[in-house]
């Protein structure tokens, strides 16, 4: 099991590598589509980063009140696909520096969450009929290449769009 400490740890460098990427790309850039190929801005990326992050502080809130987290009922109604398009959707018009600060705000929330929870809560059921761990549950929802890897994973499709970038411009 992954311990708090851990989690944190892999949430912690994610978010300072994809950081570290985004200030490579010059701002007229940060709308364009093309990341992982597709049609994903970089600010697309951060919103995505985001929703996931806002989901899990949503399931340990409802987990806390003994409920069923809402993301576990979006997952059984829709595809991952949908849940992803919807959280790109929901920041498109915001600007920039919104999103970003989103970005900061959600990711401080979620790592004070996981920081101040004790260990036999992390290591317990989410739920009382629950069988995973809390930590095992809030790492697959984070999950990249491996549990909390979320944000590692888009770092290779954020490092292909800034190299996509011509150097004068970068």
């Amino acid at each position: 099991m992954t311990t708090r400490e851990e989690a944190i740890e892999t949430l912690e460098r994610g978010h300072r590598e994809i950081r570290t990427l985004i200030k490579r790309i010059p701002p007229h850039w940060m709308a364009r589509p093309g990341v992982g190929g597709g049609d994903w801005t970089p600010k697309d990326l951060l919103g995505h980063l985001c929703s996931w992050e806002e989901k899990v502080l949503e399931a340990l809130a409802a987990w806390e009140a003994g409920e069923r987290a809402p993301i576990d009922r979006d997952i059984y109604s829709s595809s991952i696909g949908a849940i992803n398009a919807e959280g790109v959707r929901r920041r498109s018009r915001h600007t920039l520096a919104r999103v970003q600060r989103d970005w900061d705000n959600v990711h401080g929330a979620l790592i004070r969450a996981i920081r101040s929870m004790p260990d036999a809560r992390w290591e317990n059921p989410a739920t009382s009929r629950g069988r995973k761990s809390l930590g095992h549950r809030v790492g697959q929802l984070l999950v990249g290449a491996g549990p909390f890897g979320h944000a590692e994973a888009h770092v290779r499709d954020l490092e292909s769009f800034v190299e996509s970038i011509p150097e004068g411009e970068r």
